[in-house]
């Protein structure tokens, strides 16, 4: 197919299209003569997942392609393109290095180690945590670490057991790894969503009426 009919399939414009192509996410057409080059279906599945990882994901350009050289990578085990994604979509550090971040990252170490988790300790995921964690304390929440954090963790522990098995349905290397980037960013955004979806039921269980919502 040509770049119009690529662009007509995935809904992405053609200078968009060459945009990728400039900044290696998108592999270039076959050239078919000096001005034109062809594109099969293995773009179109590129171009949605690069859509998807910015739209959904909310990855940089400079983030997909990282993570996209990651996947391509044949050296990378799966657990290490995991660990490429997981650095790009962590959120940055934040918050004074103060006697609540010193606290919490005790917290978090703590927890590791209590559930017996296979993470190292400058995982990106864990300064995150430990972030969240202080601004808990700071707000003078201290308590959430005690009542809801192992709680938390076991939830996170079926979903991530849910992942893996997703994951382990794909047998061709570039699918494993592809379903493991994409559940875990995709992932994080149905896990988010679902999450708000609880909230509300359960405040308007407990707070409000109790009467589910009436249907147009």
């Amino acid at each position: 197919m040509r770049v119009g009919e690529l662009s007509r399939r995935t809904g992405v414009s053609v200078p968009t299209i060459k945009y990728y192509v400039r900044e290696g996410l998108l592999p270039a057409g076959e050239l078919s003569s000096p001005n034109q080059a062809r594109y099969d279906e293995s773009h179109v599945r590129r171009l949605r997942l690069v859509r998807a990882l910015i739209d959904v994901g909310g990855l940089s350009v400079a983030a997909i392609r990282d993570v996209l050289e990651a996947v391509e990578d044949p050296d990378r085990s799966v657990h290490e393109v995991l660990g490429a994604a997981h650095d790009h979509i962590a959120p940055r550090e934040g918050g004074p290095d103060d006697a609540a971040r010193d606290t919490a990252r005790r917290q978090a170490r703590e927890l590791i180690a209590r559930r017996g988790w296979l993470v190292d300790d400058d995982n990106p995921a864990v300064r995150s945590l430990a972030d969240a964690l202080a601004a808990f304390g700071r707000l003078g929440h201290d308590r959430f670490a005690e009542v809801s954090l192992d709680v938390y963790a076991e939830a996170a522990e079926r979903i991530a057991a849910v992942d893996v098995a997703y994951v382990a349905r794909e047998v061709a290397r570039e699918d494993v790894v592809e379903s493991a980037v994409v559940g875990t960013v995709l992932g994080d955004a149905v896990l988010t969503s679902l999450r708000r979806l609880a909230q509300v039921d359960a405040s308007a269980r407990a707070y409000g009426t109790g009467e589910p919502p009436a249907t147009a």
